[in-house]
């Protein structure tokens, strides 16, 4: 990576320090991410210094390039709907 995305930023032997906050570099959930920037030959989150907490618990909630899973399917009464419908909504 030739561009450095994070103006003002230092490198640390952990990762890279950027206003005063270590941020460590992505893991491999993070690959294909809009949110991953690069530094010195390195891939950092541009919105969580430690990628790999968000990851630990399940799916990170910054994640762009996945899609939320949609835990219940919800059934439409079609009365229901078709008042709705009638009335506009």
């Amino acid at each position: 990576m030739a561009e450095n995305t994070f103006p003002g930023a230092a490198a640390a032997p952990e990762g890279m320090l950027y206003k005063g906050v270590l941020c460590r570099p992505i893991v491999e959930n993070c690959k294909g991410c809009d949110r991953v920037r690069g530094f010195e030959d390195q891939e950092y989150c541009s919105s969580y210094p430690a990628p790999a907490g968000k990851w630990s618990m399940g799916r990170c909630n910054f994640a762009t390039h996945m899609k939320k899973e949609s835990k219940s399917q919800t059934k439409v009464n079609p009365l229901k709907a078709s008042k709705r419908a009638s009335k506009g909504k």
